[in-house]
């Protein structure tokens, strides 16, 4: 790995769990303008284990005295998603600049009031939609924003596979649990059609806004049937772009991502592999002028920890944010609860005009 850089984000985590000890414990570790200098959680045994595995400088049990300690500069919040807007809204209050896992909120009002704090308080806010940081999109969007000319149409895709597990068990560490953890007051997997929607629609809804621009409306359709759920969605977005969403979960195959994009100059087609394995999506983009196809390799295909580096990248250097901010996290709310609203009505939604939640 690089050397580490003289002056690096220090940054508490927020929860001990699965996504903090599959991905951002190493992220903030492996980091070359970061370090992992405290660590969250009210489990004690599962707090202090990963501490010990991590090298976290400090451990607390009490957010507030975690928010109070003037060395730590940053928070990732990488709880539960019933506690992401509380958690951002006390970071803030605390000066700290914050990174929170996706899905941002759950309803449209709390995400609202978040943005309002985030505007007052003045911090770097950046949602953790962590795809944004894969070299093939990268590379995707600057063809587009510098290439390709006017968007015609784009179709993206989001299918979970029934084999994901066997698959990614082989090369996550293994995750620690606590019976002493803090859960939701309510079971988030109780409702499938809502869980997923949050746990992957915000993913897909999140790729296509980062091609397209902003969506204004969506038509929707769900099929729940064979333990598959199944929502197809006609997008459209501000440009004028023709859109597709497919987002489905259980695929009877192999994890299934991508996205197609036709352009005046050329055209994108990718490919994106199940996050765990850290590599790059394969992503072919056709310029017209040439009649051939570029693909990026993107060796480094450690999104989790790009995620981090182009965070405190904004926050120490001023650099331009290349993550997702609150607007970003907002439109993938309203979207999830547009789709949700479309597929009950049978009719086309406007994102502006929703309200609650999935």
């Amino acid at each position: 790995m690089p050397a580490k850089q003289e002056r690096r984000l220090r940054v508490g985590v927020l929860g001990a769990g699965q996504i903090a000890q599959a991905a951002h414990f190493e992220a903030c570790t492996k980091a070359v303008n970061a370090d992992l200098h405290a660590i969250c959680d009210v489990a004690d045994d599962l707090r202090e284990r990963m501490a010990i595995t991590h090298g976290a400088a400090k451990t607390y049990d009490d957010y507030d005295r975690m928010l109070a300690d003037p060395d730590i500069e940053a928070v990732i919040i990488a709880t539960a998603d019933a506690f992401h807007v509380p958690a951002s809204l006390r970071a803030l209050e605390a000066g700290k600049h914050v990174l929170c896992e996706k899905p941002v909120g759950v309803t449209v009002e709390e995400c609202l009031d978040l943005r309002e704090a985030v505007e007052k308080a003045g911090k770097i806010f950046q949602v953790g939609h962590m795809k944004r940081f894969d070299a093939g999109l990268q590379a995707a969007k600057a063809f587009i924003a510098d290439e390709m000319g006017e968007m015609i149409a784009l179709k993206a895709w989001y299918c979970d596979s029934t084999h994901r597990y066997a698959m990614t068990d082989a090369v996550q560490p293994l995750i620690v649990t606590s019976a002493n953890a803090k859960k939701p007051s309510a079971n988030p997997k109780a409702d499938l059609r809502r869980y997923y929607m949050l746990a992957h629609g915000c993913h897909l809804i999140d790729t296509a806004r980062y091609f397209g621009g902003d969506i204004v409306s969506v038509q929707a359709r769900l099929s729940e049937r064979a333990g598959i759920w199944c929502w197809f969605v006609d997008a459209e977005f501000a440009s004028g772009t023709l859109g597709h969403l497919d987002l489905t979960v259980q695929v009877r195959m192999d994890w299934h991502e991508g996205f197609q994009i036709y352009g005046e100059k050329g055209s994108v087609l990718g490919k994106t592999y199940n996050p765990w394995y850290y590599k790059t999506s394969e992503v072919d983009i056709f310029r017209e002028a040439e009649g051939a196809t570029h693909r990026v390799l993107g060796a480094d295909g450690h999104f989790y920890r790009r995620q981090v580096e182009g965070f405190a990248r904004t926050i120490l250097d001023g650099a331009p944010m290349e993550g997702a901010g609150i607007d970003d996290g907002l439109a993938s709310v309203r979207a999830m609860v547009a789709i949700a609203r479309s597929v009950a009505s049978g009719k086309a939604v406007a994102l502006a005009d929703v309200e609650g939640g999935v």
